[in-house]
């Protein structure tokens, strides 16, 4: 979503270098509008929906990594306890076992936080090929040329009235809930009527 809207500011100034100098009768007005991404993401349907599962996904890798840590602690905690009573092979084998485990711990931290980067991606981009037509639609009816992402476009100040994310999310929602659901069943069609019995 960012670099859409940031194509659109290259394109904006670059079509005011070209037009170059203009009298003050051949200037038109372009209506500027700015929108919060992450409200939208926050606070519409589809973005609760991805959202929710990302925090789904990323609970049970906190719970397998949680368990993991325990299972290292655990593992310290007998080393310790154990070191003066144990053989030096038996003890060297646990420590062998403690950074075996420490490793894989490791690397399960690393792949945990590349899954968890990957699914916001794809759910990021699949909210933004949903909500960018609404976005459009959005501009379109209230007359903007130009719509930036508010905080993350440089913006230092935007007046509220040219905030559209309020409409955004309504739109978007109502679009949503208007939207037939793919696993819905269609209406049963009406039996035929019977023929009339002849007397």
């Amino acid at each position: 979503m960012k670099r859409i809207l940031s194509v659109g500011a290259f394109v904006a100034t670059t079509a005011l270098l070209v037009a170059g100098p203009a009298s003050a009768q051949s200037v038109t007005t372009t209506k500027i509008g700015v929108l919060e991404v992450q409200r939208v993401v926050a606070e519409s349907a589809v973005g609760k929906e991805s959202l929710a599962r990302v925090q789904k996904v990323q609970g049970q890798k906190q719970e397998d990594l949680a368990k993991r840590q325990n299972e290292l602690r655990d593992l310290e905690k007998k080393i310790q306890d154990q070191s003066k009573s144990l053989s030096e092979e038996a003890l060297d084998k646990l420590q062998k076992d403690y950074q075996a485990k420490a490793l894989e711990f490791k690397r399960s931290q690393d792949d945990a936080q590349r899954e968890l980067e990957e699914l916001q991606r794809k759910e990021l981009g699949e909210l933004e090929k949903k909500v960018m037509p609404v976005i459009d639609a959005v501009a379109r009816e209230h007359g903007y040329q130009l719509v930036f992402n508010k905080f993350q476009s440089g913006l230092l100040f935007a007046d509220t009235t040219t905030d559209l994310t309020d409409a955004v999310i309504t739109k978007f929602n109502s679009q949503i809930a208007a939207a037939p659901k793919a696993d819905a069943k269609p209406p049963a069609k009406p039996a035929p009527a019977a023929p009339p019995k002849k007397n």
